[in-house]
C-alpha cells in the first residue's frame, strides 16, 4: 500500500515547504486525481479514486501536485516560462482563468476540445510537474511500460510553441481586462 503521508511529508522536509496533506477532495474535484491549492498551501489527493490504482500511479499523482506546490510557493526556482504560465489556467473546454492580485479570473476562448487539451497538457508548468512526477515514481518503482504509458497519457498529442503560449496568455489577458 502505497504511504502518502511518508512521501509527502519527505518532501516537505526536504523542500522546507509550509504545506498540508487532505484526502478530502474540494467540492468540484472528486473525479479529479489531485490538486494543489495554493490559498490553504494543500496538496490534496482523491485517495478514495485512487484506491484500486497502482502504487506507481498514486506515487506519480503524489508527486506531480508536490511540484506543483514547489512551483507556485518558490516561483524563483523555476524558469520564466514556468513562471508567467502559473498564473493562468486553461480548462478543455477553453474556459480560461488569470490570478489577479490572488483572484481568479475568467474568460472562454473559442476552440475545440482536442485544441485546449492539447494547451492544458502542453502548458509549462504540467509538462514541468509531469516530468518531475515520472522520474520520482520511477526512481521508487523503476521504470516500466505502465508507467510510461502514464506519463505519455500526460503529454500533449501535438507541441506547443512558446510562441503559442504567448498568444494564448495574451487573449486571456485581453479578455480580462476587457471585463473590468
Amino acid at each position: 500500500m502505497f504511504d502518502y503521508e511518508r512521501y509527502f511529508n519527505q518532501y516537505r522536509d526536504d523542500n522546507k515547504l509550509d504545506l498540508m496533506l487532505s484526502f478530502n477532495m474540494p467540492a468540484g474535484y472528486e473525479s479529479a486525481n489531485g490538486i494543489f491549492d495554493v490559498e490553504s498551501k494543500t496538496v490534496f489527493i482523491n485517495a478514495d479514486y485512487l484506491k484500486e490504482a497502482p502504487d506507481y500511479k498514486k506515487a506519480f499523482y503524489l508527486f506531480h501536485e508536490l511540484r506543483h506546490s514547489s512551483q507556485y510557493l518558490c516561483p524563483n526556482l523555476f524558469s520564466s516560462a514556468i513562471q508567467r504560465s502559473l498564473q493562468y489556467i486553461v480548462m478543455y473546454d477553453g474556459t480560461c482563468y488569470k490570478i489577479v492580485n490572488g483572484k481568479y479570473c475568467e474568460c472562454k476562448l473559442e476552440g475545440g476540445e482536442d485544441y485546449f487539451t492539447n494547451i492544458y497538457l502542453g502548458q509549462p508548468y504540467e509538462v514541468d510537474a509531469n516530468e518531475y512526477a515520472y522520474e520520482q515514481a520511477k526512481k521508487i518503482y523503476g521504470d516500466s511500460d505502465d508507467l510510461r504509458k502514464l506519463y505519455e497519457f500526460w503529454i500533449p498529442s501535438q507541441p506547443v510553441s512558446g510562441d503559442v503560449y504567448a498568444l494564448v496568455y495574451d487573449l486571456i489577458d485581453e479578455k480580462i481586462q476587457m471585463k473590468d
